[in-house]
């Protein structure tokens, strides 16, 4: 019966009368990073406002943005939190399955740490030293891409330390996993000549490319290029697949979402490293710090500024239809865009968030409280 009751709501458009009776508190889901901004907005809304609070999940990006995708009704998420733009793919998704309008809220920004336990030596890491530590093909003597040989730190850069390689990071479903693979395996990758030239190669100039991929030793990357891309693949995409994938030998452990783990877990093993957000490291600074990248320590200003190189923007996307129906969610928006929580000098920049400033906070805030659609 409760099947038949979703179905219909669904086929008479999302009935309003039928979705209040069934659900009366926001449901939200999606990033761990962005999860403990949107609990303290969550709980503060339910305490301040008429409406209950919302109920917060820790799926990661990609998960929470599959549920949100996967239609209208009481069974799916009114929003999703993301620790990077939704994609392309995942908007064309949300389109087909009647999402056609979503809200993208940016609250935001946030610094991608690896950090160690307080009681081992901070490490003083490059992107090239992530590269080569933690992907799982690396250019060899001769240039050619390679199993990542790779045991220890030392190994890797002769001034780094010789304990083993051992880094706790998120699963492939996560935003903070997108944004690291990206700006720090890839932005280490182009620190080689060769991979860096085949990045900037566009899909007309194949024969270029196919003279790098064969220097490469790239071919299967490339022939997995074409098969997604087809004439249109560059080398760009290329690059992609050789720098975002990460070793399967031990040397990266996969330690869920749940970030709060992997800071216990640093804490119990001096000899490992982290991946999670600055938030977390800010919450967490009496246990674990934040390695040195290309020179600078993960703080506020150094991400702020721009100047620390692995960080990435934060969202959350609303579900249009569901406005006006689930009780609060125009409400909620308004909130948690409001000056007091991530304004610069917001309860949530206590928190760790790296806010938006001047007129890109302005923006933000018009577009989110008038819930503008995005359009791709």
């Amino acid at each position: 019966m409760k099947k038949l009751v979703i179905l219909l709501v669904t086929a008479a458009g999302f009935s309003a009368s039928s979705l209040v009776h069934a659900r009366d508190a926001i449901s939200i889901v999606g990033s761990s990073t962005v999860y403990p901004f949107a609990t303290v907005v969550a709980e503060r809304f339910g305490k301040s406002t008429a409406f209950k609070s919302p109920k917060v999940e820790s799926t990661g990006s990609g998960g929470g943005l599959k549920l949100f995708c996967e239609g209208v009704g009481v069974n799916t998420p009114d929003i999703t939190n993301a620790s990077r733009r939704i994609k392309q793919s995942e908007y064309d998704k949300c389109q087909s399955n009647g999402v056609t309008d979503i809200v993208e809220v940016l609250i935001g920004y946030d610094g991608i740490v690896l950090a160690n336990a307080n009681s081992a030596p901070r490490f003083k890491l490059s992107r090239r030293d992530v590269y080569l530590a933690l992907a799982k093909q690396i250019p060899g003597p001769d240039g050619k891409l390679i199993a990542n040989p790779h045991k220890t730190w030392k190994d890797v850069n002769a001034n780094l330390p010789a304990s083993r390689i051992e880094v706790l990071g998120p699963p492939p479903t996560s935003g903070t996993r997108d944004a690291f693979v990206e700006l720090a395996l890839e932005g280490g990758a182009r620190s080689f000549d060769s991979i860096n030239k085949l990045r900037g190669l566009k899909d007309s100039q194949r024969a270029e490319i196919e003279q790098l991929v064969a220097k490469l030793g790239a071919e299967a990357a490339w022939q997995a290029a074409l098969a997604k891309k087809g004439a249109k693949a560059k080398g760009k995409d290329v690059v992609k697949i050789i720098s975002h994938s990460v070793r399967e030998d031990g040397a990266f452990i996969e330690a869920g979402e749940n970030d709060n783990l992997i800071v216990n877990k640093l804490v119990a093993n001096p000899n490992a490293l982290g991946i999670f957000g600055f938030s977390f490291l800010d919450q967490n600074s009496d246990s674990v710090q934040g390695s040195t990248i290309d020179g600078h320590n993960p703080t506020f200003d150094a991400i702020a500024d721009g100047d620390y190189a692995i960080s990435r923007p934060l969202y959350f996307y609303v579900k249009k239809a569901h406005v006006g129906t689930v009780p609060g969610i125009a409400e909620f928006v308004k909130t948690f865009v409001s000056e007091d929580a991530i304004g610069e000098d917001g309860y949530l920049i206590d928190k760790g968030l790296i806010p938006l400033s001047g007129d890109a906070y302005d923006n933000m805030a018009d577009a989110a409280v008038s819930l503008t659609p995005l359009k791709m």
